[in-house]
Formats: C-alpha cells, sequence, structure tokens
C-alpha cells in the first residue's frame, strides 16, 4: 500500500511537472526545484502550528514534546535552553515565510524574552529544564547546566537580536551575562560537558571532538572572548590514530593553526573520506550549519565535510535496502533514542532502520532533489500530520512514533527557511559581531578530505 501511494504521488508530480506551462518554462530540474519550494512552504506553515498550539501564552516557553499516540494529547510541559533557541529562529522562520507578520513575532519573542530574565540562571547560563507554566527551575531532572544546549539558546538570541533590532539590547544583554568560561577546561583547551550546581562539580568528560553539534558553542564562545581561539584547534577532527576503539584508524597528517598542531584526519567510507562525528547521526554533522556558515566558509573544511556526510547517509541507507533516509536521535514510539549512519561516527550510533524526517530538512541545502524523494517517500509511511511531520518511523517495519519534538520541529522549519531564504537565519547570526569574530576559523582550515 505504502509503495503504491509513492508510485502514485511520483506519477502526480511527473504528470503536473510535464505540462507546458502558460509562461513558456521548461520543465525539468527547475519544475522540480519549484515543487520542492511550493511544497517546503506549506511544509514550513503546518510545522509552525506546533510551536503555536504549545507555547505557554504568558511565559513563551515551548512545551519540549507532545506524543499523541492516546486520545488525548500528551504534552511535556517543560523545555530547555535549546527549545527557548529554536522557538526563536522557529518564529523569525514564520515570519519570513509569511506565516506571522513582523509585529506578532516581535510579541512572541518579547514575552519569551520578559521570560528568561526572571528565570533561575548560573553565571548568566541556564538550567537545562524548566517548568513551561511560569519558568521555573525542574529540579527533579536535576542542576545542570549543558555547555551545549546554552550555546543553542546564545544562538537563538543572537539571531532574534539581529532580526529585530528592537530587540537587540535585550538579547545581547543575555548573551553577554552568558559566561562560557566557567565551562572551559584551559588546561586541555575543550569545553566541559557542562556543570553539576548541586554537587558543584563540573562534568569530567569534554567536549574532545570538532564535528559534533557543541562546536556551535564553542565557535561563539570564541566570539564572544569568553574562551580563547585557539580552543578551536584544540578539539579533535578525529581522535589520535593510535586510539584504537575508534571505529577506523584515520588517516592523515599534522597541519599548525595559530601555533596549535592539529591532526587532520579523516575515515573513509567507499573510497569517500570525511571527518566523523561522534555517532553518526545527520543531527550532529549538520545541525550548526543552521546558523554557521559552514558551506560559504568551509568550502575546504566543514561545508565539504557536510556535503560527504548527507552524500553517505544517502549511500548507507540505500546499501541497507531502506526506502528512505535519514537516521539521527529521534522519538521513538516508548522513547527516545540515538540513532546513526554506523561509518560515519567515531563509535556508531544504533541503526535499526529507523529514519527521522527532521535529518532530510538538514540535508535540503546538499542534497535537495534527494531530499524531495525522500520528503514523497516519508509522507507515504503516513508520518505527517496537523503538526507536520511525526518524529520519526522504522522503515523497516512500518512503525510511525506519534509524537512531535520542539527541537526537531525547530530545526526543520529553520533548515527550510534557510534553503528558500538564501541563508538568512544564518545571515542574521553572522551579523552578530559574535557570530563575524571567528569567521576566520571556518576559513582558514582544510579537512584532509579532497
Amino acid at each position: 500500500m505504502k509503495k503504491t501511494l509513492y508510485i502514485l504521488a511520483v506519477l502526480t508530480f511527473l504528470i503536473t511537472t510535464a505540462l507546458p506551462s502558460t509562461s513558456g518554462a521548461i520543465p525539468g530540474e527547475k519544475g522540480k526545484e519549484a515543487a520542492l519550494s511550493k511544497q517546503l512552504e506549506s511544509i514550513s506553515k503546518q510545522t509552525y502550528r506546533y510551536f503555536e498550539d504549545f507555547t505557554d501564552e504568558d511565559t513563551g516557553l515551548t512545551y519540549d514534546a507532545v506524543r499523541t499516540d492516546k486520545e488525548e494529547l500528551d504534552p511535556q510541559k517543560h523545555t530547555s535552553p535549546t527549545n527557548i533557541g529554536m522557538y526563536f529562529m522557529s518564529t523569525i522562520a514564520a515570519e519570513e515565510s509569511g506565516t506571522l507578520s513582523e509585529d506578532e513575532a516581535i510579541s512572541k519573542i518579547q514575552t519569551t524574552l520578559d521570560t528568561l530574565e526572571e528565570m533561575e540562571t548560573w553565571n548568566g547560563l541556564y538550567y537545562n529544564w524548566y517548568y513551561t507554566d511560569d519558568g521555573s527551575l525542574m529540579t527533579d531532572w536535576g542542576q545542570f547546566i549543558s555547555t551545549v544546549d546554552n550555546g543553542w539558546l546564545s544562538a537563538g538570541l543572537m539571531v532574534a537580536g539581529q532580526a529585530y533590532p528592537e530587540l537587540n539590547e535585550q538579547t545581547s544583554e543575555l548573551v553577554e551575562a552568558m559566561d562560557y568560561s566557567t565551562l572551559y577546561d584551559p588546561e586541555v583547551g575543550q569545553m566541559h560537558g557542562g556543570y553539576d550546581v548541586a554537587i558543584e562539580s563540573l562534568t569530567d568528560h569534554h567536549y574532545g571532538a570538532l564535528y559534533t553539534e557543541p562546536r556551535v558553542a564553542s565557535y561563539l564562545s570564541i566570539g564572544k572572548g569568553d574562551v580563547p581561539k585557539t580552543h578551536w584547534w584544540e578539539m579533535e577532527r578525529t581522535m589520535p590514530a593510535e586510539w584504537d576503539w575508534q571505529s577506523q584508524t584515520p588517516e592523515g597528517y599534522t597541519e599548525t593553526y595559530d601555533g596549535i598542531e592539529v591532526f587532520e584526519g579523516h575515515y573513509t567510507y567507499n573510497d569517500q573520506k570525511y571527518v566523523p562525528s561522534w555517532g553518526g547521526s545527520m543531527f550532529e554533522a549538520l545541525m550548526p550549519q543552521l546558523v554557521m556558515k559552514e558551506k560559504e566558509l568551509g568550502q575546504d573544511a566543514l561545508g565539504l565535510n557536510n556535503q560527504r556526510h548527507v552524500d553517505i547517509q544517502i549511500e548507507y541507507a540505500e546499501e541497507q535496502g531502506y526506502e528512505a533516509w535519514g537516521m539521527s536521535p529521534a522519538a521513538t514510539p516508548d522513547d527516545y533514542k540515538e540513532f546513526g549512519a554506523a561509518p560515519l561516527g567515531h563509535e556508531g550510533y544504533e541503526d535499526d532502520g529507523t529514519v527521522t524526517p527532521h535529518a532530510t530538512f538538514l540535508a535540503l541545502e546538499y542534497a535537495p532533489m534527494e531530499a524531495f524523494e525522500n520528503i514523497q517517500t516519508l509522507k507515504s509511511f503516513d508520518t505527517y500530520g496537523k503538526y507536520g511531520f511525526k518524529d520519526s518511523v522504522n522503515v523497516e517495519t512500518g512503525e510511525v512514533t506519534e509524537a512531535y519534538l520542539a527541537l526537531d520541529q525547530g530545526m526543520s522549519i529553520v533548515a527550510i527557511a534557510n534553503y528558500l531564504h538564501d541563508g538568512v537565519i544564518r545571515d542574521y547570526f553572522h551579523q552578530d559581531e559574535i557570530g563575524e569574530n571567528p569567521e576566520d576559523l571556518l576559513e582558514r582550515e582544510e579537512f584532509s578530505i579532497k
């Protein structure tokens, strides 16, 4: 049945794009691009309904997730710094697409900013979980300060402040107060995973790998001046070749940047060279490029590596015989799990046939036509609902997860906005001096993957 629906969808597309237009346009790639853009506009509007229906009107805080597999909705009425940052950027994206007016977008963001000013912090940094009804600290899940989550809140604040100058003073004050130096370990040159306020202890682990989603926090921490520029070069591209727990023994060479020796290592899959992420997920690889100009500025490094990760995700899924591609952490029918294309990771995440739609949208700017086809396939699994795409589907069993996650809905909307509006969210991020200051780090590096 699913394959029949997919074939019908493809036939409909081919028929409609083959019809001559009154303007005399020639069908083909341009016709597909137009069809993709039209579909993305519709998906964006539908997806933003999540934020309209599941954001507390008084606090402006968005629910973390909503499960819909029961007779009644099961909203998770807590939120994180990442969710708040994604809400800012999603609201700006909605205004760019015409879903909201500028006044409506500003009003929504203003409500959240006023709440943020009253929420409990540690050195200006936000805890991992707050209740959405009043912004109070959710202590029963601990009192953890997450480096990566604060990075995404800072990024959202920076984008909001540039999109709407009337908010800039307020957003800038909040970002300036977020002191990332308290999470930095100068002895190893890396960021700790976070800080547990209850036991007054930094985590034992560091964010040692460059090619994971915390690189946004590292980048803007450097841009703020909270940590030295050398921090960027102290992170690992691959782990040293002698670390034999890795999924591959990396090859490469050593380069020196700003006095720091950097092992420019890579892995190889089917003759394609790439720098791995931790688990091989699309989210680790491509979430940062929602705000960082990696494709534009890092053509020989991060941008090129992003392309390789998209290509290999697609190739890997095809080799596994999956009807759709896009492996990344996602909700499952009874939990939340990390998924990835195993060869792409230092230590690859699980792969059981589960794919998540947000991965397709993250890949838009690197594989637009493949993304267009994947969207049709995902829809054939009945994954599209009232709030856009549901969070995941197992393409082996056909089981759909009846849930929506604020993070994943946000990544999807922001990725669509960047694709349709020439990187608008990235432009806002880099217009802020914090985003502009470290741009040379993206430009100068060359990975060993050409």
